[in-house]
Formats: structure tokens, C-alpha cells, sequence
């Protein structure tokens, strides 16, 4: 098969500029409603990363993102709610972008064209053979990326990715590629919208299933999350209550001495 950047095809759409609101929105509401479809396809390969990531972390290693402009924020975006939501280390999942931090709010200028900075940043995180690194580009040709997977490989790092072309440098570079075919943007080339939203629909079943998998959820309650907010303790307070059920005044002294959903429990049930 040879690569074409379909991500690149012209718009399905013309004239854009003479369009109204209500012709606008509801033709990008028509291009978004292909992208649950395109992933679909796509879950036979989700799977495989997936249960290579768990065996990973199951043993002590570590899952990177590595990207850049709208693919490295969303892996960034990610990574950052893994630790409020499943209550697991800030070093467990992180997200790299090309050009460093202040690249996640303002576009580094030829960053991603960088062949050893993507290695040089994983590097700095004692990168082993524990870890699996995952390349997220809409293009699948991203220089930053594709050549920081490729030195993965050879020092026997699992790789893996999220790209929205089929047989591109990425996926090539990749033991493990997810491809979904979106197809042509709204907007031709901006990969921000459907390719974006498909990147960040993988990178949802990504840290979720894995999560799962690693026991941070029990029936379908976060009994790990941090809790950081009101939101957070109210939710934890009604699941401790449902859980053991108890009162609400006996759910939020457990909270208060224990600190965590899980502990409340577990003590609970201990007699402690």
C-alpha cells in the first residue's frame, strides 16, 4: 500500500467563506459524526496497544506520549488527567511535546522538524525497556516523532501510535500502529478538527481500559481519584455511602481519616 496523506485531500467543501453559521455547524457536525466510525475500525489494532501497555505497567514501567502542536497537547492532556482521575503517579503517564512546555500554548516554530530531540526528551525521563512509547501524529510524518519511536526500537522499547494516514512513516516506524482514516478536514489540512477529535476518542480508550485494567476502578466507580475539589469529595462521600451503606455524616468521617474512596473502604471492612 502506498502512502497518501489523506488528511491532506481537499475539503469535502468549498466556499466556505459564503457559507452561514447554520451551514457551517452543521456541516462540521456532519464530518464529526464519520470519526466514532473511523476509530471503530480501528479497535482491533487499539487492542493490541492496549494490552501491551498493561503488561508494561504491570510491571513497574512507565507510558509516554510523544507529539507535537495539536497531537503532543492531547497526549499532554491525557497523560495530566490520568493522576486526578485514577489517583496513579504524575510519572506513570507523560506527555511529551516538541519544543518543551511552552509549546503546549504556543506554536515552537520547526520544533517538530528536530530528528534527535524527541530521543533527547525521552532520555531525559531514564527512557528503559520497562516503558512504551506512543507517537501521536495526524500526518504520520512528523520528524520529531518518527525518529524517537525508531531509536525506541532499537534499544527494545515497545512503540507504538496514533495517526490518521495508513502506511505512513509513523505507523512504519511503530510495533504497535492505530490508523484512523478520517479522511479530508472540513477545513482542508486542519488536522486539529476530525483527526484531532479521533486522537483524543484512542487516547480516552488508551488510559481508560488500561486503568481498568490496572484496578483503579471498582464496578464503575473511581475509588482512586484525588480528592482536589468539592465536586470530588461530594462523589466520593455518595460512593463510600452506597458502597458500605452507611449515613453521610459516618461516609465523610471515614473520607476525613483516610484520605481516598478505596482506603474508606478497605478499613471499613477491615473493622478499622
Amino acid at each position: 500500500m502506498s502512502f497518501i496523506k489523506t488528511t491532506e485531500k481537499d475539503s469535502n467543501y468549498t466556499h466556505l467563506e459564503k457559507m452561514s453559521v447554520q451551514e457551517l455547524i452543521s456541516n462540521i457536525n456532519n464530518e464529526d459524526k464519520t470519526v466514532p466510525l473511523a476509530v471503530e475500525k480501528s479497535l482491533p489494532q487499539i487492542e493490541l496497544l492496549v494490552k501491551q501497555i498493561v503488561l508494561k505497567l504491570k510491571n513497574g514501567g512507565r507510558l509516554f506520549y510523544l507529539g507535537a502542536g495539536t497531537s503532543g497537547r492531547l497526549g499532554i492532556l491525557d497523560a495530566s488527567e490520568c493522576p486526578p482521575t485514577f489517583g496513579v503517579s504524575h510519572e506513570l503517564v507523560i506527555g511529551l511535546i516538541a519544543g518543551g512546555d511552552i509549546a503546549i500554548r504556543k506554536s515552537v516554530e520547526y520544533a517538530e522538524d528536530s530528528t534527535t530531540q524527541g530521543w533527547k526528551d525521552l532520555k531525559n525521563h531514564n527512557i528503559s525497556q520497562k516503558d512504551v512509547v506512543v507517537g501521536i501524529a495526524a500526518s504520520g510524518t512528523t520528524p520529531y516523532v518518527i525518529n524517537a519511536l525508531k531509536t525506541c526500537n532499537t534499544n527494545n522499547i515497545i512503540t507504538g501510535c496514533i495517526t490518521c494516514n495508513a502506511n505512513s512513516p509513523l505507523s512504519n516506524a511503530s510495533k504497535y500502529p492505530i490508523e484512523v482514516i478520517v479522511g479530508s478536514e472540513f477545513v482542508t489540512g486542519s488536522s486539529r478538527m476530525k483527526a484531532g477529535t479521533a486522537q483524543k476518542l484512542v487516547l480516552n480508550m488508551i488510559t481508560t481500559a488500561t486503568m481498568i485494567q490496572l484496578g483503579h476502578v471498582k464496578g464503575n466507580k473511581m475509588i482512586d481519584m484525588q480528592l482536589s475539589n468539592d465536586k470530588l469529595v461530594n462523589r466520593a462521600v455518595k460512593m463510600v455511602m452506597n458502597e458500605l451503606n452507611i449515613e453521610q455524616k459516618e461516609a465523610q468521617n471515614l473520607l476525613n481519616k483516610f484520605g481516598s474512596v478505596r482506603l474508606a473502604i478497605n478499613n471499613y471492612n477491615n473493622g478499622n
